[in-house]
């Protein structure tokens, strides 16, 4: 495929080697700050993104900026027509809004907090887990993740899914609490903590703790190259899916409809 890549900062990079690695040829680099971008576009103009896009001859897009441009990239480029993959997290709150673009626009987007092979198998089972544990009430739960000190959101978007997943397997929690707490925890509250320090590329931990033991779930990222890979696969598999007609366009799409 030939892709263009949104965003070109140490994630960006590392997708632009994975997927030349995996036979793909990067097109176009876009970033509003790398000097070594193929094209340099100022904040907020993403008229220029959308056109730089264009002009690349691109099948497929992967757009990995910052939660305060992954709007208008998007806005910019679902209309292309051409399959976006997203890795940038801190707009859930607006993926109606996207949805609604996608079908008015028969663009196809693909999103997801994280696109490692291995944390949406951690979801899975930590999903399972939360439903085994919630029929023991003297088993707690808690959530925490880890990052490096660059990255701009917190609690992390792979973070909010890990404690979705939990609630769904235990319908006992159903309100997240990201603060610190100043009084005793209610029961139906389920603790979701962040931490930024250092390079750490991510981990995150699922606690199930009672009087007599403790249970802890552990994701740990050994680089940014998983999330790298991953981003590059889902592309490959949304534009083959669309081909065949077993996903249609006009749609946003999660990592769950791909595996």
């Amino acid at each position: 495929m030939k892709i263009a890549l949104v965003g070109y900062g140490k994630m960006g990079h590392m997708i632009e080697t994975c997927a030349k690695a995996m036979g793909h040829e990067v097109v176009a680099t876009i970033d509003v700050v790398s000097k070594d971008a193929s094209n340099l576009v100022a904040a907020g103009d993403y008229a220029a993104v959308a056109e730089a896009v264009k002009n690349s001859g691109a099948d497929g897009v992967i757009e990995f900026s910052h939660p305060t441009a992954v709007l208008g990239n998007l806005n910019a480029l679902i209309p292309l027509g051409l399959p976006v993959v997203c890795g940038t997290t801190g707009w859930a709150k607006s993926e109606a809004e996207i949805e609604k673009l996608c079908a008015s626009s028969n663009g196809t987007c693909m999103r997801s907090s994280n696109f490692s092979i291995g944390v949406n198998m951690f979801y899975k089972i930590v999903e399972e887990a939360a439903k085994i544990m919630s029929e023991y009430s003297e088993y707690d739960v808690a959530v925490w993740e880890a990052h490096h000190n660059q990255k701009a959101d917190s609690p992390s978007g792979t973070a909010l899914e890990v404690a979705r997943r939990v609630m769904n397997g235990n319908k006992s929690k159903t309100e997240m609490v990201f603060d610190a707490f100043h009084e005793k925890p209610k029961a139906n509250e389920l603790h979701v903590s962040s931490t930024r320090v250092g390079s750490v590329p991510g981990t995150h931990t699922v606690f199930f703790d009672s009087p007599a033991d403790s249970i802890e779930l552990t994701h740990r990222a050994r680089s940014r190259e998983g999330f790298a890979r991953g981003s590059v696969v889902a592309l490959e598999k949304l534009a083959a899916k669309i081909a065949a007609g077993s996903l249609s366009k006009g749609k946003l799409y999660g990592m769950s409809d791909l595996f």
